[in-house]
């Protein structure tokens, strides 16, 4: 069997940078020192979730890539000897911003970005106004670890996201994500959108015979606007397995590191059994490149 030790680190943060870095890294080299060898960061973790309202000053958040923060990190990786999966703030250009996930090699050296594809805009979570739609298309990083198809947040919901990396060769699907409740919505509404959320990811990875890993974000954060009432972000970072199994989950409102031993072979077992891709009519499937079929 291929085993792979995985650890998500699900955190709150807060623009305090000094002490959000210095958490990122603590918690980090937590997972490292109990055997994880791939290790995932939550979307944005540098700081705040800044897209609750559209301001252009926060556009001096972003950083190169390379930069001053994939420098940090890339040291990091090759301290603890580990895959990391980070999430930060691109600046391409001038007025030119993307949603970009980093991976780094065991040696510190950048194995690869994925720039994020589907861009939300929804009261609170105003992402269009910030970052440029992914132009890398749906492609896995190779590591040392595995070939990952590192997707971001609103991307989970997308099936055709997680199809597209599982024909080229991922073997997992990784979600680095920032999703929470709006605070004045009923229990009831809460507790429909957090199962949805769970729900359609297991989803992929039944569709695809692949884990999914999925880490996000924790605790309240308030808006700028005076208006809004802020973010609850619901935690519940989970691992699935090749048919939906959920492995591992994290509470709703503690930072933790959730940490699993993956067997890799499974996949191969599973879709064995489950040949969703022999069966597939790609012979029919031209429509799902329209808008919608008038």
């Amino acid at each position: 069997m291929k085993q792979l030790k995985v650890a998500l680190i699900q955190q709150s943060c807060s623009d305090n940078q000094t002490e959000t870095f210095a958490k990122n890294g603590d918690m980090v080299r937590q997972a490292a020192a109990g055997g994880a060898k791939l290790v995932v960061l939550q979307e944005l973790h540098n700081g705040s979730y800044f897209c609750q309202t559209e301001a252009t000053e926060q556009f001096d958040r972003a950083e190169p890539i390379p930069g001053p923060a994939t420098e940090r990190l890339g040291a990091l990786a090759k301290e603890l000897e580990i895959v990391l999966v980070t999430s930060l703030f691109e600046r391409r250009a001038p007025g030119l911003y993307h949603n970009t996930a980093v991976v780094f090699e065991q040696d510190g050296s950048i194995a690869g970005t994925y720039r994020k594809m589907h861009i939300p805009d929804d009261p609170g979570f105003y992402e269009k106004f910030y970052f440029t739609p992914g132009d890398l298309g749906f492609t896995p990083i190779c590591t040392s670890v595995g070939t990952l198809g590192v997707l971001v947040c609103w991307d989970q919901w997308y099936p055709e996201a997680a199809r597209l990396m599982a024909l080229a060769g991922a073997d997992l699907l990784i979600y680095p994500t920032a999703i929470g409740w709006d605070p004045t919505d009923t229990p009831e509404e809460q507790g429909r959108q957090q199962d949805a959320w769970v729900t359609i990811q297991r989803g992929h990875a039944v569709a695809n015979g692949l884990p999914v890993l999925s880490v996000n974000r924790v605790g309240f954060e308030t808006s700028p606007d005076p208006q809004a009432a802020g973010i609850r972000f619901w935690g519940t970072s989970f691992i699935a397995g090749p048919q939906g199994e959920l492995l591992a989950k994290a509470s709703t409102d503690t930072e933790e590191i959730i940490t699993l031993e993956l067997d890799l072979e499974r996949s191969e077992t599973v879709r064995r059994i489950w040949p969703f891709l022999r069966d597939r009519r790609i012979d029919a499937y031209g429509d799902l490149t329209r808008r919608f079929r008038d």
